[in-house]
């Protein structure tokens, strides 16, 4: 038997293409996506629409569920918020702790959320670099064995597509994952091994960045 974990990051964000939009906001390390970001998120949906993809996990932050969202409406799946995949909570991009909508504003937004699931591994701020990537890193295993032999979908940020990447392929990841915005790892489970096969792939896309930004 496989299974495939795909491992998508969140599409363009507000702040990246309004930077000044970080000024006034109300919860500055929590932007949604800008327009352009929703068609990446709609053409993310399209290229996934025919795999046997049987859950979605997303991190809580509201740029990766909306991505996610995106795809369960295509799907018709709900969405189970796991903290474990949120943003690398960075001190140098971060003053504080990020404030993000609370669990209840987020079904409020998105009925497809489960409001039964409960997250399996705690993201704590700061984080340091090794941080994030271990605790991505174990909330991939932790799930990818949790839904065997079931393909599953994890939508998460620059920092924590790498992680969750490396925890199942190891540092192989850290060299040939490219986690440019709404790019798709793909990671299959032959056996007891884990074998990469998309590395960051962007095909499914118009537009592109030019750099690859782990924020």
């Amino acid at each position: 038997m496989s299974q495939i974990i795909w491992i998508a990051r969140h599409a363009n964000r507000l702040d990246f293409v309004n930077p000044d939009w970080f000024m006034t906001a109300e919860k500055p390390y929590d932007p949604p996506l800008s327009d352009d970001g929703m068609v990446q998120a709609k053409q993310l949906a399209k290229r996934l629409k025919g795999e046997k993809i049987s859950q979605i996990f997303a991190s809580p932050f509201l740029r990766t569920v909306q991505t996610a969202n995106a795809v369960a409406e295509v799907l018709d799946l709900p969405i189970k918020l796991e903290t474990g995949l949120s943003e690398w909570l960075n001190p140098e991009w971060m003053s504080e702790e990020p404030e993000k909508l609370s669990m209840i504003a987020l079904a409020a937004l998105f009925p497809r959320i489960d409001n039964g699931y409960t997250s399996h591994i705690a993201a704590q701020y700061p984080e340091t670099h090794e941080k994030v990537r271990q605790r991505s890193g174990q909330t991939a295993r932790c799930l990818a064995a949790e839904c065997w032999p079931d393909d599953i979908l994890l939508v998460a940020h620059g920092a924590s597509v790498l992680g969750a990447a490396m925890g199942l392929v190891g540092d192989i990841a850290k060299t040939e994952v490219k986690a440019t915005l709404c790019s798709l790892v793909k990671v299959v489970r032959q056996e007891s091994e884990w074998l990469l096969e998309l590395k960051g792939d962007i095909s499914h896309l118009t537009t592109i960045e030019e750099v690859v930004r782990f924020v």
